[in-house]
Order: structure tokens, then C-alpha cells, then sequence
């Protein structure tokens, strides 16, 4: 789907949900929207930050005692276990939000995936608390990696509300901008329309995989990537950021808010870098445009120069797992998002599809109002 300020500007599904069944995709199907999550966690965050409640730069064990716990992980010793040592700063909510507290994931990271493999580790999908509580990779604040900092940026959240990051999105983000088919637990009606997750084999032929459900118990609301949605659904929070801030039942954020949010954090020896397939199967090596500069967010990330397909510098926008994509293009009024539910990521075919849909938007986007 494409988005102006007002509407959707255009719709469209082709394919089928699952290749055992012959479903097919529909506008009104559901994914798994893995990392495009962040996005609603830190827009979560960001109200609490309007509203007095939370300081960015204050230690995170302050709303989430578990946190300050955390050691970093400075290798293996001669038999293979890991060398831990206490951090020389304390995590704050702004790293967790920038990607610059020290958390990985095991399917970018090779120290990570040599926990889970002999250490073990779990995997984030099955959201459960020890998941999230992994070691640190570096010192907090050291350097730019992707990873499992907006799962306990939810954790903050919920400390500062006192409840559930998936009651805080309803009432302050789903609610207000009319959001009915998301959650990280699906609805009947959701589980009925949920695309199936596939494998792209070595062939390039695809595998359904009917039972690769993200846990529907989660001991963790994952603010990192625990939401089922619809694209339209979605799209409502596009618009959000598209209009400053601006739902159709309510504010979610303040336009000085909206401005702040979508600017890079970075500091200059943070940098956005690429991301290394470590699990073949759940990742290839994945950067967008390669060879221009990228910044981050809260939390979104920007491409600091015009991209090939259009998108002018300053944009922000992201990806999910599964092969999921979105753009917010602020100074022209419009943004994209493009699903499927395909492993590994960074998807040869998925990704081009996403390529050409934003360019042929840009090639017409005088059709949909913009000069």
C-alpha cells in the first residue's frame, strides 16, 4: 500500500497466503510485522517522554531493573565460556532507542549465535524474558548495533505505565489512530487471515512453513518484534507520522515531538553499518542502499542522501524480518509499506519488489499530489 496525509493512494495483493492451500493474499491479511514494531514501541516511548515521566539519559534499570544487571561479554576463554565484565556505564533509554546499548541479535552476530548455539541462549521469537536478557556486546553508548534494544524499551515502558506494552499501544497508539487488526495477540478474526511464513530454498522455489507462529503466550510484549498486523493498519500509522503526529480520534504525538524523533541520534563514532547474515536461513547480508550514508532515529532509519529509487535524504523508514518493508517520505507527504511473510531476509526477489513499488512511486507521484 501507498499513503498520502489523507488515504491510502493505492492497494494492492497478489500471490497467495500459503502455497499448500492456494489461499489468496488479500488487503486484508495478516502478517507477522517482526522489527516494524520498533517503530510503535518507540513512539510509546516518546510519549512518556512528552508527558514528563521518563528522562532519555537517566539510567534504564531506573523503569527496568533488569537491565542494570546486564554484563558485557568480552569473549570466550580457552574451554569456550564466556568472559563477562561489568559495563563502564549504565544503559540509557536514548541508546536503547539509537541501537547503541550493546544488544545484538543471534541471527546478525556471530558472539551471539555462539551463545545460543552452546550456550544457550534462546531466540527472541520465543518471547520469553531470558531472551532479552543476554549479555552485552560492547560497552553501552560505544558504537551503532541492531538488536534487541526497543524489546527492553518496551520494558522502560511498561515500568514507567504499569502495565503491558501491548495495553499501552491499544489505548495510546491503536485507539487513537483507529487501528483495529493488530496486537501481539491475534483475534480469532486475525489467526483466519494470517499469511503463512515460507522458505526461500537455494532453487529459489518456497516452502510453507504453517507452523512458524510467533508464540501467542508471550511471557514478553517483544517491543522489538512481537506485533501481528495488517498492511492497512499499518498504513493509519504512517499517516500519523506523515500528519506530525495528527490521528483521526486524537494526537499520539506533539509536531515538536514528531520533528525530534525522525532526526538522527547518532554521535560520530556511531555508525549505521551492514548487517551480517550470521543464520542463513532467518538472514542474508542486509543494507539498504549500499554505499550511501545511513543514520538513526527514534527509531527509524535515514538515509542522509537521496536514495536511487527517489526517496530524498531525511526519510526515515525500516524493515521486518520476513521480508517486510516501509518508507516515510515527511517533505513530499507520502509513504509505503510492502509485506511478505518469506525467510530469509534481505530476500532477493521480496526486496527488488519493494525497490520497484517505492521507485514507480516516485516515477508517479505527481498522480497522488505532490509536485
Amino acid at each position: 500500500m501507498v499513503s498520502d496525509r489523507a488515504d491510502n493512494v493505492y492497494e494492492g495483493a497478489r500471490g497467495v497466503r500459503d502455497l499448500d492451500t492456494g489461499v489468496p493474499m488479500t488487503t486484508d491479511s495478516v502478517f507477522a510485522i517482526f522489527s516494524t514494531t520498533k517503530a510503535i514501541t518507540g513512539t510509546c516511548v516518546m510519549q512518556c517522554v512528552e508527558e514528563g515521566l521518563l528522562d532519555l539519559d537517566a539510567p534504564a534499570k531506573n523503569y527496568a531493573p533488569e537491565i542494570g544487571k546486564l554484563q558485557v561479554l568480552d569473549g570466550f576463554d580457552g574451554d569456550g565460556n564466556p568472559v563477562l565484565r561489568p559495563p563502564k556505564r549504565d544503559i540509557t533509554t536514548r541508546m536503547l532507542m539509537l541501537h547503541t546499548a550493546g544488544f545484538g541479535y543471534d541471527f546478525f552476530n556471530e558472539k551471539y549465535n555462539r551463545m545460543a548455539e552452546n550456550h544457550g541462549q534462546p531466540s527472541v521469537i520465543t518471547a520469553s524474558r531470558a531472551s532479552i536478557e543476554t549479555p552485552l556486546l560492547f560497552d553501552p553508548g560505544d558504537m551503532w548495533e541492531y538488536g534487541t534494544n526497543l524489546d527492553w524499551a518496551g520494558q522502560v515502558v511498561e515500568g514507567v505505565r504499569g502495565k503491558r506494552l501491548g495495553e499501552v499501544m491499544q489505548e495510546r497508539v491503536f485507539e487513537p489512530l483507529g487501528m483495529l487488526d493488530i496486537g501481539f495477540v491475534m483475534s480469532p478474526s486475525m489467526a483466519e487471515r494470517r499469511a503463512t511464513m515460507h522458505l526461500r530454498n537455494a532453487d529459489g522455489s518456497l516452502t510453507p512453513q504453517p507452523d512458524l507462529i510467533l508464540t501467542q503466550e508471550p511471557e514478553v510484549h517483544m517491543g522489538g518484534h512481537g506485533l501481528y498486523a495488517t498492511v492497512g493498519d499499518y498504513m493509519k500509522f504512517i499517516r500519523m507520522w506523515l500528519n506530525d503526529g495528527a490521528g483521526p480520534h486524537g494526537r499520539v504525538l506533539k509536531k515538536e515531538t514528531v520533528e525530534a524523533a525522525v532526526r538522527s541520534g547518532l554521535e560520530d563514532h556511531q555508525r549505521v553499518v551492514m548487517l551480517p547474515g550470521v543464520i542463513p536461513w532467518l538472514s542474508n547480508d542486509a543494507e539498504f542502499f549500499p554505499g550511501l550514508p545511513k543514520s538513526w532515529s527514534y527509531t527509524f532509519m535515514i538515509n542522509d542522501e537521496e536514495a536511487p529509487t527517489g526517496r530524498p535524504a531525511g526519510s526515515i523508514g525500516w524493515a521486518g524480518l520476513a521480508n517486510l518493508y516501509y518508507w516515510i517520505d515527511r517533505s513530499n507527504g507520502f509513504g509505503g509499506f510492502w509485506a511478505t511473510q518469506i525467510l530469509p531476509f534481505a530476500d532477493g526477489v521480496s526486496f527488488t519488489g519493494f525497490m520497484d513499488m517505492e521507485t514507480t512511486t516516485y516515477q508517479a507521484k505527481t498522480a497522488i499530489g505532490v509536485a
